[in-house]
């Protein structure tokens, strides 16, 4: 089982998460990260750093986020990997907890 990064990680990008994980298993693309499950060792330590809590064990995702499974391992086949710590989106607040973002997801 890998993590995923969902929803309200977009137009947020905080990345703590990225600071934490043991083998830098997270990309990165203009307002979203992702995670490759390839990669990922199922660690858990990214799920709590996650100030927008947008990252799920993949046999806790809630069944309307399935679909990031797929979106995950597709984003993170194509985008740099990133391996430190960076400030968020400039409007991130006024984006964390906003429902439905997926629209808008810059690819």
């Amino acid at each position: 089982m890998a993590f995923v990064v969902t929803d309200n990680c977009i137009q947020c990008k905080y990345t703590d998460c990225v600071e934490v994980c043991p083998v830098d298993c997270f990309y990165e693309g203009p307002n979203f990260l992702v995670i490759n499950p390839d990669e990922c060792i199922d660690c858990a330590l990214c799920e709590p750093e996650c100030p927008a809590d947008a990252i799920y064990s993949e046999d806790e995702l809630p069944n309307a986020m399935q679909h990031f499974v797929e979106l995950n391992e597709t984003l993170a086949q194509i985008w740099p990997n990133i391996t430190e710590c960076k400030a968020p989106l400039p409007e991130a607040a006024e984006w964390d907890g906003v429902p439905d973002k997926l629209p808008k997801l810059v690819r």
